[in-house]
């Protein structure tokens, strides 16, 4: 039995492990090419910055024919390494040496290539410089031309995105809250049948609300402005924010609460005093899945902001950029990383009560 338990626990924790991995691939290769040059990015891929084995050229032979005296009609000899014109035209290797012939016959030359461990730490910041500073990036070329890339400021965009995620995630939170303290401690004509409302907008799409909510902006004349993203984001979280803090608060000690009504206490002292600090759980379960929900959005913000530079968020910006510079991957990669780094420090910080706040109300008793 001890075996037993031993290897599931040797599984589920490596299948983890592995998930794990090759989820944070993805992420460590966009790291790795937001920091590299451009020649470096359309040349290589970005996991040679470990450790590799490389072929480098260490000698050109020009002309061949005559330099070495060989006849490219016959098997030839070139540094040790045999064979006919057509192979040294593919390349023919022998050990830890590559022979590589380049040209026809008559006019052309031989490169020696060693393979040898080496490594890509050619680093820079420009990229970053770029797209937040907006500062102008001239890049030098292999061939000795250069090429000057226009800035694309994007700390407009970075304190949108602040001005639109925080509100978007607090006022939802301060509402379901209350909601869900009514739910499951107060007693009100047809709570049943409202409850089952809220759980039924769990299923309501999005989408098919995005036209009239947009109808309704336009009469009121608050379209385009931030207002009209923190109404939208606020009610297409509210379900789901009441339904996760209801299964938390429903589960909380029932002596507890009582006692407090015993001494006096008022239903808001009740809340606020007692149950909100208990609740910082499923509170922080779901601040993280409407900060990464709002600050990754697009397509509301596109709708309801519109494309005004002033007010465009990081996404849409992002969305600029590849638009802008579909082949500048050094620019496109600095970018994402940009819109990656508060949601993973939201993540970070917060996720000791993730799962607590998951499990909320799945066992009782």
């Amino acid at each position: 039995m001890k075996r037993q338990k031993w290897s599931g626990i040797i599984f589920v924790n490596g299948f983890l492990l592995l998930i794990v991995i090759l989820w944070s691939i993805p992420t460590l290769g966009l790291l790795v090419s937001s920091f590299r040059v451009p020649f470096d990015i359309q040349t290589s891929g970005w996991w040679t910055v470990f450790p590799h084995r490389e072929w480098q050229t260490v000698a050109v032979i020009e002309n061949p024919r005559e330099t070495l005296g060989v006849d490219p009609d016959t098997v030839m000899e070139i540094e040790g390494v045999f064979g006919t014109f057509e192979e040294f035209r593919e390349g023919v290797a022998s050990g830890d040496l590559q022979v590589t012939w380049i040209g026809n016959k008559r006019i052309g030359r031989v490169e020696v290539q060693e393979e040898v461990w080496t490594v890509n730490w050619d680093f820079t910041l420009q990229n970053y410089q770029t797209v937040i500073f907006g500062r102008d990036t001239e890049i030098q070329n292999p061939d000795g031309s250069s090429q000057t890339i226009p800035g694309q400021d994007m700390q407009q965009a970075f304190l949108n995105s602040l001005a639109v995620s925080i509100p978007s995630t607090v006022i939802p939170i301060l509402i379901a809250a209350f909601a869900a303290y009514a739910f499951a401690w107060m007693k009100f004509p047809g709570r049943r049948w409202f409850f089952i409302m809220v759980v039924a907008l769990l299923v309501v799409p999005l989408q098919i609300a995005l036209v009239p909510i947009l109808s309704d902006y336009n009469a009121l004349g608050i379209n385009g402005e931030f207002l009209s993203v923190w109404l939208a984001h606020t009610g297409f979280g509210l379900a789901l924010a009441t339904y996760l803090l209801y299964n938390y608060m429903s589960t909380l000690p029932r002596e507890t609460l009582e006692s407090a009504f015993i001494d006096g206490a008022s239903h808001f002292t009740v809340f606020t005093k007692l149950v909100l600090p208990l609740s910082v759980p499923a509170l922080a379960s779901f601040a993280i899945f409407q900060f990464l929900w709002v600050w990754n959005d697009y397509l509301v913000a596109l709708v309801f902001l519109g494309v005004d530079p002033s007010k465009k968020v990081l996404t849409q910006r992002l969305a600029d950029l590849t638009g802008t510079f579909g082949n500048a991957w050094h620019l496109l990669t600095a970018g994402a990383f940009v819109t990656m780094i508060l949601p993973m420090i939201v993540f970070i910080v917060l996720q000791r009560y993730f799962v607590r706040g998951l499990m909320a109300g799945s066992v009782k008793g």
